[in-house]
């Protein structure tokens, strides 16, 4: 089975327009190695996926015909991915969020709409 319909048929991408794309810019590497959407996926294949700043590491366990509801996944592949990764995939995002309190330095778009608004209606 290709790569790109392997990784739509598990549920990684919810297209496999999406999952050819990824690999066309080499957010999918099989083995260390960077592939083409052509590329052909066998048991006990390593394959690293970079979604949303996350590489998802994964061994194949067994290739679906086809694709497969989100509670057999775990039948097809093994997700071997860190654990560590995601912890701090949610401090970047509280980080993210404590970048910049409301009030403190140039207002948003939307803050700028209100004082305009706000300016307006005391004329």
């Amino acid at each position: 089975m290709r790569i790109d319909k392997y990784l739509w048929s598990t549920r990684y991408y919810k297209t496999r327009n999406m999952a050819t794309e990824a690999c066309k810019k080499g957010h999918v590497r099989i083995n260390g190695k960077t592939v083409k959407p052509s590329r052909e996926v066998y048991k006990l294949d390593e394959i690293i996926v970079r979604k949303n700043q996350i590489n998802y590491e994964l061994s194949v366990l067994d290739v679906p015909s086809s694709r497969v509801s989100a509670k057999l996944v775990d039948i097809y592949r093994k997700d071997t991915t860190p654990k560590e990764v995601f912890q701090n995939q949610e401090l970047m995002q509280l980080n993210k969020n404590q970048y910049r309190q409301k009030g403190e330095g140039r207002p948003t778009k939307k803050e700028r709409r209100d004082i305009d608004d706000y300016l307006d209606e005391s004329e």
